[in-house]
């Protein structure tokens, strides 16, 4: 009898699932069938000539914003861009940028490689590539950069206003996942890992190898600004500092197949050296997985701001005629089982704008020691410093480009000799918000949002001319704050600022002999790693 009850039990379940796919699979169908024909009507019949594949695309990257900013469609011109990225080698001219509809900002130019040697600086605007400008070019400008190696191009900018010509040599680009290492003078190894490509763990394993061979009893590892990359590569490098055997993260989705464990696979390089690993709210993905498992294994201190709070795993799927979708599959947990992803695309604002998760709702977890660790919005540091904080003005200020665009005028209206010469004064922090004037920043609050909202509540309530009075003196005191808020935020303002002017004058690598000298986040990790009873309390 039982028996009979559990097999008809199974036979509901079977006719139930199989009837939502069938209802699944007939409305995906439908909905192809519409989208087939008003695609073939609106190309026949449209009043201008069309280009199917642009309207295609776009009609592609629309929808797929209605979900989250990782799922993504590639076109075969995308895909080969990302199979580069993750290499850690292609052709170019060796630089970072910024593609606009009429110009191609140079945004940091690497030592050594093509773009500098044909002096070009960051903050130049390419206008013309060959004999194309690119104000009338439709398609990605980008793309007329590449070329093979020793091939030469002919580029035009502007620079402070001024148009100027150079020819560029295209050559092989090597992408380090660890840009730069060095042993401190006490005896502190310093390692930055700047993306997780396929290159990242033996980069780190060589550097720490090296730094322990020169003397190195204790590690900072620098995530800060890393936005992540291949996920076996987040597992093999939190693998060099933990057993092997050791959960690193849990993947989980409603389609079973991609609920995975991953664990490390591979003998550690060191499970006893102290370390301090540094992040701040652009360490995202694959940095959080290192920086949470680590804490969770209590086996570093981690030190300096919030991360940035991604915890979606996204898997590429082979689509026809050299396309590719890249997916969100699932969520990932780190060991103690915290989801750190901040954002919720799936229940949007009146807006359309994704939810922070808020604190209140974080959920506590435990370390391996028992410490208590939350989920919900990034990794937090065991050691948190105003100076790796983004705030929101902070933020705004970075998104408005006005600290880049002050380091750029900052450069040609100063000398500096030596990354060591360089002090970042109230004077020059005076001038950066008189430099503020002049560009007309601005940005909207979240209070901004929310009191505009009540005010289009009042409105249909009809209690506006009740409200409107105490609005405008609302508005009034938020501005003051506003203004207020430059002054309040000035380490995490001056961090940045500092960042970006070291680069234009020595590269990357002088940044990086400025940080060991001048960072409060190195200073702090040092501090941390040189006392033994601290280190041990932190963890404890």
């Amino acid at each position: 009898m039982k028996k009979r009850i559990i097999l008809s039990v199974v036979a509901v379940g079977i006719f139930f699932t199989t009837v939502s796919f069938k209802n699944d699979f007939f409305e995906i169908a439908k909905q192809i069938e519409i989208f087939t024909t008003l695609f073939k009507e609106l190309n026949m019949n449209y009043v201008d000539e069309t280009n199917p594949a642009e309207l295609m695309d776009t009609a592609i990257k629309s929808m797929l914003t209605e979900l989250d900013p990782y799922t993504k469609f590639y076109n075969e011109q995308d895909v080969e861009t990302a199979r580069i990225r993750n290499s850690g080698e292609y052709t170019g001219i060796g630089a970072s940028v910024k593609t606009r509809d009429d110009k191609i900002t140079i945004i940091e130019p690497h030592k050594g490689y093509p773009a500098d040697n044909a002096g070009l600086k960051a903050g130049d605007e390419i206008i013309k590539i060959g004999d194309i400008v690119l104000s009338d070019f439709d398609s990605d400008a980008g793309e007329l950069l590449k070329g093979s190696p020793g091939s030469e191009v002919q580029v035009t900018y502007l620079r402070q206003g001024k148009q100027e010509t150079t020819t560029l040599e295209r050559g092989k680009i090597d992408v380090e996942a660890v840009p730069y290492y060095k042993l401190l003078e006490d005896n502190t190894g310093y390692i930055v890992l700047s993306k997780f490509n396929a290159k990242a763990s033996t980069q780190v394993i060589d550097a720490l190898k090296t730094l322990k061979a020169d003397g190195a009893d204790k590690i900072i590892l620098d995530l800060r600004g890393n936005p992540g990359g291949l996920l076996s590569e987040a597992i093999n490098v939190t693998n060099i500092f933990i057993p092997k055997g050791e959960l690193v993260t849990t993947t989980k989705s409603v389609i079973k197949k991609y609920n995975r464990t991953y664990v490390t696979k591979n003998e550690p390089v060191d499970t006893e050296i102290p370390l301090v690993v540094l992040i701040d709210g652009r360490s995202a993905s694959a940095s959080e997985i290192v920086s949470g498992g680590l804490q969770d294994y209590d086996r570093a201190v981690i030190v300096g701001a919030r991360s940035f709070g991604k915890g979606l795993v996204q898997r590429p799927k082979q689509l026809t005629y050299g396309t590719q979708l890249k997916v969100t599959i699932s969520r990932y947990y780190t060991p103690s089982g915290r989801c750190i992803q901040a954002l919720d695309y799936w229940n949007r604002d009146e807006d359309g704008n994704a939810v922070r998760t808020k604190s209140a709702e974080y959920n506590e977890f435990k370390t391996k020691a028992g410490r208590s660790v939350f989920d919900g919005g990034g990794v937090l540091p065991d050691v948190q410093l105003e100076t790796s904080k983004f705030s929101g003005v902070t933020s705004a200020l970075v998104q408005d480009e006005a600290i880049f665009n002050f380091a750029t005028n900052y450069y040609y209206t100063h000398k500096l000799e030596s990354p060591e010469d360089f002090k970042f004064t109230s004077s020059d922090f005076s001038e950066f918000k008189e430099f503020l004037k002049t560009t007309n920043f601005k940005y909207t609050t979240q209070t901004e949002k929310e009191l505009k909202e009540t005010l289009e509540i009042a409105v249909k309530e009809e209690f506006d001319d009740d409200v409107q009075n105490n609005y405008n003196n609302f508005l009034a005191s938020i501005q003051q704050a506003k203004t207020k808020a430059i002054d309040d935020k000035k380490p995490e303002i001056e961090r940045l600022i500092t960042d970006e002017i070291i680069k234009r004058y020595f590269y990357k690598e002088g940044l990086y002999d400025y940080y060991v000298i001048n960072n409060p986040e190195i200073e702090e990790a040092k501090n941390i790693l040189n006392s033994t009873n601290r280190y041990s309390k932190i963890l404890k």
